[in-house]
């Protein structure tokens, strides 16, 4: 299975930016890939084992689904690592550089779209958590 990874950087410490990752009301802010889509509930039980669901949304309407799975490793303001519904893995580290944190999203990738669609999707949804994070 062929992985796809996205990166990005965003001012401050990984303690800084851990709970905007992590808590539901700042998820459903930054967790989307593009202007016409939104996530309108998000879960996240953050612990090995717990289960976590974002449900995103085109804001017309026309379509939506639930972006779910279950944590394998939770190391606070290191490293998370999850299964998705569908039995594709995801790792995501946080590494302090200076006065900002790199986050490096390894991902599956799946059969349904293009592995250039699936990274853009992913980036972009990281590109927002940087704008969104940077803006509080």
């Amino acid at each position: 299975m062929e992985q796809i990874t996205v990166k990005t950087t965003v001012k401050g410490s990984p303690n800084e930016i851990w709970d905007i990752w992590t808590t539901p009301k700042h998820i459903k802010t930054w967790n989307t890939a593009s202007e016409d889509w939104h996530t309108t509930k998000a879960e996240n039980d953050l612990r090995v084992g717990g289960k976590f669901l974002s449900r995103m949304e085109a804001k017309d309407g026309s379509f939506g689904f639930d972006f779910v799975g279950t944590y394998d490793e939770v190391n606070p303001f290191k490293c998370i690592s999850y299964t998705m519904d569908d039995g594709r893995k995801a790792k995501t580290n946080f590494s302090q550089k200076e006065n900002y944190t790199e986050i490096i999203t390894v991902f599956d990738a799946e059969a349904l779209n293009s592995i250039e669609m699936q990274k853009e999707g992913w980036q972009a949804i990281l590109n927002n958590f940087k704008k969104y994070t940077e803006s509080l």
